[in-house]
């Protein structure tokens, strides 16, 4: 959470006093989703006490919130891993809007962010505005036509304290198609600002776990009454966390979505997934005609399909010069104090997307149909309210141009996407940059700098290999040591008894030979003397015998 500096001034300029209402805010927040099972944790907290590093009283809601995720990616995040930030800015409302966010986007580092204006001390009632704007995050819409107008993500401010079913099941929605992953890592209780409290359900410092209250608790690993792991447990809850244990290292725990994303591996003393990293953004793909951008191969094509189904595509360059220089909802390159901006023609596919052999069923939007050159040029307007941007503008980081690509409505050098890593100098050209600026080795290459024989992966992604060296080792004593050594232990214990009986054994043999000796000797086929000799002698038996001859 970030408080402005209007906001901090409002507060008498007291630390002390910003950061009691910013806990005190979030704990509200944090009641309102429990129905939803969702914990709403404060894991940073950023006071703007000397001014602010934004313009937060120039242009629209809109304008703000995008300066404000700008500086979230470009600064805060670099200092503060978090899954959606919240500004609160101590001002009146934006024309009559008293905060605005992205749909879907926590986790997203690139518009992971909402804003809210404060103007006065009802926190609880702020609260409510708060929700409703992180309710945007996690993918949920307005109540508006779908559910009664009693509920938090109603468009209008009602004060309500409660989700509707609506918002479960939007909530839901981004869950099953992959869109909160970052939401399944507790945050590490160094991380956390609140009271220390056992049975919070937060992970609070000297705890090793907290399921709630006695009542509330089903994790069999944790003990609700101390707030620690019962007996035999390492852990109680995470994705690298297994039936109280510590998963193996090297076993996935978020896999690769695409060819911009990079997996992540539990480490094997963790109970929790690394960080979700990806390909550095400006790296090329799709045959070197696209850029990787916040994890995601960008593309209009993709972004028609997002909207408007599987069939739907980019419309010919023609259809967005002709719609997105006009400056209305149908066509514009994003809005400024509260009109929308019309785009000059070299930038106008950085602006509304424009899509062809669409569906448009039952598009909650009002669309309109460009016939061009004997093409259908469709796009929409979603109306979806003050607070919500418009979700139908090309993406930051798809090509507009040979080299180029749109960053912030306007096509630019594709440099600006911020790629700037060597790999042949940093990764000895055997990797590819994560978006921190470390190696992700090749297999068969190890980390940092991919330099020495190992599996791959990067210092962020944890081991990619399964360490098997354990259950190898036990495997080798357990079929093949521990049976020898089990054999010459018998062998030390039993060997006067074994020798006893193979020495008689050898006296009953030679007695066996003495009483046959004489049999031989007189059967019908008899050897010269000369044998008959060195037969008895060999036998141990110094007789010799004299035959008449045929």
């Amino acid at each position: 959470m970030v408080i402005d500096n209007n906001r901090y001034l409002q507060k008498k300029s007291d630390p002390t006093a910003v950061q009691k209402e910013a806990i005190e805010l979030t704990n509200y927040v944090d009641g309102m989703y429990d129905a939803l099972n969702i914990q709403v944790v404060l894991t940073g907290l950023e006071i703007w006490s000397d001014k602010n590093p934004i313009n937060v009283t120039h242009g629209s809601a809109g304008d703000v919130l995008n300066r404000f995720v700008s500086w979230r990616e470009k600064n805060l995040l670099k200092r503060s891993r978090n899954d959606v930030s919240h500004l609160i800015i101590g001002r009146q409302a934006f024309n009559g809007a008293v905060g605005m966010a992205f749909v879907g986007t926590v986790c997203s580092q690139v518009h992971g962010g909402s804003i809210s204006t404060l103007n006065g001390d009802d926190v609880l009632h702020h609260a409510t505005v708060v929700a409703h704007e992180l309710g945007h995050n996690l993918g949920m819409k307005h109540d508006d036509g779908r559910c009664p107008q009693s509920y938090i993500m109603y468009s209008t401010d009602n004060g309500s304290k409660n989700f509707s079913t609506c918002s479960a099941n939007d909530f839901e929605n981004l869950v099953l198609s992959g869109g909160g992953n970052c939401l399944k890592n507790a945050p590490k209780p160094s991380d956390v600002f609140t009271e220390p409290v056992c049975g919070n359900k937060v992970l609070d410092k000297n705890e090793e776990c907290d399921c709630g209250t006695s009542q509330e608790c089903t994790n069999p690993c944790c003990d609700a009454a101390t707030c620690k792991l019962k007996s035999g447990s390492q852990c109680a809850e995470g994705l690298c966390c297994e039936n109280c244990k510590f998963k193996v290292a090297g076993m996935e725990c978020r896999p690769k979505m695409n060819f911009c994303d990079l997996p992540e591996y539990c480490n094997g003393t963790y109970p929790y997934c690394p960080d979700d990293v990806y390909i550095m953004n400006g790296y090329p793909c799709n045959n070197m005609k696209e850029y990787c951008y916040s994890g995601v191969c960008q593309n209009f094509d993709s972004q028609c399909k997002s909207i408007y189904g599987q069939g739907a595509r980019k419309a010919p360059d023609i259809c967005f010069k002709i719609a997105n220089i006009v400056g209305d909802r149908f066509g514009n390159c994003g809005m400024s104090g509260g009109k929308y901006n019309k785009c000059p023609t070299e930038h106008s596919l950085c602006g509304k997307l424009q899509c062809t052999s669409v569906s448009l069923g039952n598009l909650p939007a009002t669309s309109v149909v460009i016939n061009q050159d004997g093409v259908s040029c469709v796009t929409s307007d979603f109306n979806l309210g003050s607070d919500i941007p418009d979700p139908a503008q090309v993406h930051k980081g798809t090509v507009c141009g040979e080299g180029k690509a749109c960053v912030d409505f306007k096509c630019v050098n594709a440099t600006e996407l911020g790629y700037n890593c060597d790999v042949i100098q940093k990764c000895n050209d055997r990797a590819v940059c994560n978006n921190n600026g470390n190696c992700h080795c090749n297999p068969g290459w190890a980390p940092p700098f991919c330099d020495k024989s190992g599996y791959g992966g990067s210092i962020d992604s944890g081991p990619t290999h399964i360490d098997t060296s354990l259950r190898d080792g036990l495997l080798v004593f357990f079929l093949l040591v521990l049976p020898v050594i089990i054999l010459i232990v018998i062998a030390v214990v039993k060997r006067d008894a074994i020798k006893r009986k193979f020495c008689r054994k050898s006296r009953r043999q030679r007695r066996n030979d003495d009483r046959q000796q004489p049999r031989q000797n007189n059967g019908p086929n008899h050897s010269s003397a000369t044998n008959s000799q060195l037969a008895t002698k060999n036998s141990g038996i110094f007789t010799i015998s004299h035959f008449p001859a045929p």
